[in-house]
Formats: C-alpha cells, sequence, structure tokens
C-alpha cells in the first residue's frame, strides 16, 4: 500500500495560494531542494555522492562517457557450447549438415565465441565474432566457423 504520509501533497493542505507555506518565497525555490544542479555533491549530498557517483571527485585514470559503458558482448565458451550441443541433441532439435551440427549463435543473440574449452565432435558454427583460439580448437575437430560481421567489426 502506498505510504501516504511521505507524499508531499499531504502538506498542501487549505488549497489557498500558498498551501499554509506563507505569502513570501517559502518552500518554492531551488533553496528548499538542496540547492540547483550538482550543488551540494561535497557538502550535505555527501553520501549521495559515495553511493551513486563515486569517481565524481579525484583525477585517476580515464572515465569513459555513461553511453559506452553499458555496451558489453554476450560471449560463449566452447565447453559451454558442448553442453548447448548436448542438450539441443536431448530435445531433438539439433540440426545436422553433411554429418556437422548446425549452431546458429547469431539467432540465438550471443555476439562472440570464445575459446576456453574444447570441443569434442565437428560443428558448424555460425556467429558474428570469434576469438583466434575458437576457430583454431573447432578446425582441429572437424568443424568449420562463419563468421557474420563485416570485417572492420572483426579488428576490435
Amino acid at each position: 500500500m502506498v505510504v501516504r504520509r511521505k507524499k508531499k501533497t499531504r502538506k498542501l493542505r487549505g488549497r489557498s495560494r500558498t498551501m499554509g507555506w506563507g505569502q513570501i518565497g517559502q518552500h518554492r525555490k531551488s533553496g528548499s531542494k538542496g540547492g540547483k544542479g550538482a550543488a551540494g555533491l561535497g557538502k550535505h549530498e555527501w553520501t549521495w555522492t559515495i553511493k551513486y557517483a563515486p569517481t565524481w571527485y579525484g583525477k585517476h585514470g580515464f572515465n569513459p562517457p555513461r553511453i559506452r559503458v553499458g555496451y558489453r558482448p554476450v560471449t560463449i565458451n566452447l565447453k559451454d557450447l558442448e553442453d548447448m550441443i548436448s542438450k539441443l541433441e536431448a530435445e531433438g532439435r539439433l540440426q545436422t549438415e553433411d554429418g556437422k551440427a548446425v549452431i546458429n549463435l547469431e539467432a540465438m543473440k550471443i555476439h562472440k565465441l570464445l575459446g576456453e574449452g574444447r570441443i569434442s565432435r565437428p560443428v558448424k558454427v555460425i556467429v558474428p565474432l570469434a576469438s583466434e583460439t575458437a576457430i583454431k580448437k573447432i578446425q582441429e575437430a572437424g568443424g568449420v566457423v562463419v563468421l557474420t560481421a563485416a570485417p572492420e567489426e572483426r579488428e576490435e
């Protein structure tokens, strides 16, 4: 249930022009909010600064813009790919092509294949990006990797 006593409207009583706060600017401008913008981050809003903006003060390294911070490619390792193949095979949803299991990681919204672990069977993996070790291990097992990303994107 909503706690009504904490709402601003609980204090707005009388429905007059000033709602009981007097007539000259009381409870009106930024003074009642603790200042405008970043005012008070080093003083009365210090606990907020520590919790939500810990890198606000000081010069240590480089903080990239918030826009770019959120992007992280979804990755999968070879050992997890092996488990995924076994699970799909048990469910009867595994597609095969020329004796190789076909896994379309791009359709599963996985961006990159990494080389941790090993793979024991030949597979055809369709993925935007893959590490060199992952490609090498799949080729050693008799499989093939189809990269769908543009060559400029692969060099990152």
